[in-house]
């Protein structure tokens, strides 16, 4: 009886009570907010609670997010945005004022659980040629500096988020694990600094970018469900890329003599659409696995100890950059209205949909029956749409991509006609589109045309009617580049 109630505290000790329900411990949440219809900030923290997220990082100190998070019992990281560390590094009053109003202010005046401050995303990015190499330091001292004399040095560090490209290992095992010679001094520094103050290292790892980046990479090595050949470092055996990632950090760290260092993992997750590998069958497998994991209190080889995750992302962002890839707006276990994308068990049972979402009118903008593909504002209209709406989903291997061409048109108008919030005019297009209250979505639900959230806004940068499209400059952006592409090759196929 008694081994029995030691086994069951065990198993608890990776879970617990938030809301009534049990949930994962050790679990967190990425917010981001670069959408076009953002969900309202108290039913993105009521979404968080009813699924037992206890923690979550913010890109930046949004007063929505932040007022939202205020005696909501979960603990924030709050960013800041690489565009300011040139003025944090300039100035101590700089990094002053910034803690002032963005820390102090919500710690004691809102109630918001301020744990962390992000210094900076990714600075060290190497698609960043070293822009950001001689400001993130300086702008974490001061930062830090601020902090102190605010009094909140013990309870808030401050870190920096970086990539895994920071580190690398010259005989593709971790053992060998060393950080990149452009920047190994001031890692040092920054691991140093991080450390003398009693803070982790933040760091993000996407097996996803390994399996999408590499053909030839082996696919169950990117999940944690033991299918993959292993990878043998000496006496250590790797099962999943994640392992052996991380330890190449931590033998990168080992070596530079911070054995010990507490590491968070600041962003891991995969997504659901834009590219083949990006679909919600290998999201649910590999977030599900992480989880599993995380219950089960399961470290790496080099660090038994299970750090914290922070799960990229809460919600899809519709406004994100897709220079990485279409996959880039698409991370989110739930889609941009907070709705369930695929189950995940967190710990108490299946995930809970956003409540209180408010829709604009049931219809949607499609390609008019009569209307010809052939017609010389047809390509036109469509980059046009693309250019100021998500068509990421239309992509090869995307959850659309079996659309024929006027479904491809359909997709598009429908999409930018709910992100002008189907105003007026917004479903023109020279003629070729009409308004329909059938919904043209696929039967089988694997091609969403959405309807958009009602925020009672207007989307920003709106360029005006639909029926401008004809004379609209193409943008160059990766998006409008394949929809263009992919006209010429479709409209080839009719002739």
């Amino acid at each position: 009886m008694e081994l029995k109630k030691y086994l069951f505290v065990l198993v608890l000790t990776n879970v617990f009570l938030f809301g009534g329900r049990l949930f994962v411990d050790g679990l967190g949440c990425n917010w981001g907010t670069q959408a076009t219809h953002p969900l309202r900030p108290d039913i993105v923290v009521k979404l968080m609670k009813d699924n037992g997220f206890d923690k979550v990082k913010l890109f930046e100190a949004d007063p929505g997010a932040m007022l939202a998070l205020g005696r909501s019992g979960i603990q924030v990281m709050v960013g800041i945005p690489n565009d300011m560390l040139a003025s944090l590094a300039s100035s101590v009053r700089v990094a002053e004022d910034w803690v002032s109003h963005n820390v102090s202010y919500y710690l004691s005046n809102k109630g918001v659980d301020i744990r962390y401050v992000a210094v900076g995303n990714e600075p060290f990015l190497k698609t960043y040629g070293g822009q950001f190499t001689k400001t993130t330091l300086p702008a974490l001292q001061n930062i830090q500096a601020a902090l102190i004399k605010a009094g909140l040095g013990r309870d808030v560090k401050a870190t920096v988020p970086l990539n895994a490209d920071v580190y690398q290992s010259d005989t593709g095992l971790p053992s060998g694990g060393k950080f990149r010679s452009d920047i190994q001094d001031l890692m040092l520094s920054i691991v140093k600094f991080i450390s003398d103050n009693g803070a982790p290292l933040t760091i993000n790892i996407y097996p996803y970018l390994s399996l999408h980046a590499d053909p030839n990479f082996p696919v169950d090595f990117a999940f944690f469900d033991g299918g993959a050949t292993p990878l043998v470092d000496g006496s250590v055996t790797y099962t999943n890329v994640f392992d052996a990632n991380y330890d190449t950090l931590i033998s990168a760290l080992e070596k530079s003599g911070f054995p010990s260092i507490p590491v968070v993992i600041g962003e891991i997750g995969w997504p659901t659409d834009g590219d083949v590998k990006a679909n919600p069958n290998f999201a649910r497998r590999f977030n599900q696995g992480l989880v599993n994991r995380i219950r089960r209190g399961v470290g790496t080889p080099k660090r038994p100890t299970l750090p914290d995750n922070y799960l990229f992302g809460l919600i899809d962002e519709d406004m994100k950059s897709v220079e990485p890839g279409n996959f880039e707006r698409h991370w989110g276990i739930f889609n941009f209205d907070g709705t369930v994308k695929y189950q995940l068990d967190l710990g108490g049972g299946t995930l809970t949909a956003a409540k209180g979402v408010r829709y604009l009118e049931r219809q949607w903008c499609v390609m008019k029956p009569d209307a010809d593909v052939a017609d010389p504002s047809f390509g036109g209209s469509l980059n046009y749409a693309c250019t100021y709406a998500d068509c990421t989903s239309l992509g090869y291997g995307s959850s659309c991509a079996g659309l024929d061409l006027r479904g491809n048109a359909s997709y598009a108008f429908n999409a930018y006609y709910q992100t002008m919030n189907q105003q007026k005019g917004a479903c023109e297009f020279s003629n070729l589109a009409v308004i329909t209250k059938i919904d043209p979505g696929f039967k089988d639900g694997t091609c969403r045309y959405e309807i958009m959230i009602d925020n009672g806004g207007t989307p920003a940068n709106n360029p005006g009617t639909s029926s401008a499209a004809a004379a609209a400059s193409v943008s160059s952006s990766g998006v409008v580049t394949w929809v263009a592409m992919l006209v010429l090759a479709l409209i080839a196929c009719f002739h």
